[in-house]
């Protein structure tokens, strides 16, 4: 935790000056073993880089060898922050060769390592993954991992072929290798307050922080540079955000919802070039078994905060801070923290570079494309007032992330001449 949290403060620290000394930059090399796993960076934002510490901290003979990213400013940014790290900084080894821009540049840093981190914005989270897979590389990738169902199928088509290659796959919803949820999932799943019949899941928070137009190049590196405010860069705060709640209900009930229905909209995003995500939403997800999962999400300033899984079973209740708790008042179950426990965010690259050096079977892309596709539901339900059901979205052609080739490209929503994107309400045709 503390390496975090220092690498967390070193990053905030990086600045203008630091990035023009050309002395940061050199790279003193080593001979690589032969057994040396050689690891990229794709996306250099925060989760991407803080990743990269993760995976260089969970096997010691392991280099980072390639950087790509969109712009030059987060790639430098980012590579500055590694190599300030006492623990790692011998092991970043990225020639200025290696340090890849563009749309293309994925592409090139795959092809140079055995392991590859993808941290860009998820809505090139289908393409790159299908690559590292067709490339033969170990994928580690954060969630969600599709922002609409055609690109949720191919992930889970890539999935597939990962398994067939034997390739190692883990997905960050971090939860489910924390050690506290482990425990009081098992303890659910063995009947502990009889069958959930209801859940809430709570992700209410303060909102992001909105780049200006003039520190961007044009409409497309607006909108990627502000990607948590447009829909087809980060499937709305239900996947990009929630989605780390549901998934332990999901995994809890070893179910996925079979309907959902909902309402949300925009309270605080009023203003010029504010995208077309939604700030709040809450939602309604029935299980086959008649359960209900009760969503509520706010992204917005100067409002409470709460986040986490709540859960009612027939004998009791459950949440993993408070414990599990039966109806008169009793005490069934409190995690008691460990002098051995790993930060979650750690512990999922332990497990995952365990499984490579010991070719255990590990592919985590079903319950990430699943769970990502039940957020997705969500956000589909609440900008449509319907009731949105499992197979019949999944089988969905509406796509919102086109891939992006070219800076030249046009984004799939455009501002009106007062700066205002078109915003998808209940009612709205299609």
């Amino acid at each position: 935790m503390n390496k975090r949290r220092n690498f967390i403060r070193q990053t905030s620290l990086v600045t203008g000056a630091a990035l023009a000394s050309p002395h940061l930059f050199s790279i003193t090399r080593a001979p690589l073993r032969s057994d040396t796993l050689k690891i990229a960076l794709v996306g250099c934002g925060g989760r991407g880089t803080g990743a990269a510490v993760q995976a260089l901290m969970a096997d010691e003979n392991t280099v980072l060898v390639a950087m790509a990213e969109l712009f030059e400013d987060h790639l430098m940014k980012s590579y500055t922050a590694l190599m300030d790290i006492e623990e790692i900084s011998d092991r970043i080894q990225v020639p200025t060769e290696n340090r890849f821009l563009g749309f293309d540049a994925y592409q090139k840093a795959i092809r140079e390592c055995d392991v590859v981190i993808l941290g860009t914005p998820p809505a090139f989270r289908p393409e790159h993954f299908e690559f590292a897979v067709a490339e033969g590389k170990h994928v580690f990738m954060e969630k969600p991992l599709s922002c609409d169902s055609p690109g949720t199928r191919r992930i889970l088509e890539a999935g597939k072929k990962a398994t067939e290659k034997n390739l190692k796959v883990v997905v960050g919803l971090q939860n489910r290798y924390d050690s506290a949820y482990q425990q009081m999932v098992e303890k659910l799943q063995s009947g502990i307050i009889g069958p959930i019949v209801s859940s809430t899941c709570y992700y209410m928070k303060g909102s992001y922080l909105l780049i200006p137009r003039s520190q961007t190049s044009g409409e497309l590196a607006y909108q990627i540079k502000n990607w948590h405010f447009f829909d087809w860069m980060w499937a709305g705060a239900t996947g990009g955000l929630q989605i780390h709640n549901t998934d332990i209900v999901h995994w809890v009930k070893d179910a996925y919802p079979i309907s959902v229905q909902g309402i949300g909209g925009r309270l605080a995003l009023d203003g010029p070039g504010t995208g077309d995500s939604y700030d709040h939403f809450y939602l309604e997800y029935t299980y086959e078994d008649g359960s209900k999962l009760h969503s509520e999400i706010r992204t917005i300033d100067r409002t409470f905060r709460k986040g986490g899984s709540w859960f009612i079973g027939t004998k009791g209740t459950a949440n993993y801070r408070e414990g599990i708790k039966s109806y008169d008042g009793e005490l069934l179950w409190k995690y008691k923290p460990s002098k051995d426990d790993t930060n979650a965010y750690q512990q999922e690259h332990n497990v995952f570079f365990e499984a490579i050096r010991k070719n255990r079977p590990h592919n985590d892309t079903v319950f990430g494309a699943h769970s990502s596709h039940a957020a997705n539901m969500g956000r589909m339900a609440a900008q449509s007032g319907q009731v949105i059901k499992w197979e019949e979205s999944l089988n969905s052609d509406i796509q919102l992330a086109p891939e992006i080739t070219s800076w030249d490209q046009t984004p799939p929503v455009l501002p009106n001449e007062d700066g205002i994107y078109p915003i998808v309400k209940q009612g709205d045709k299609g």
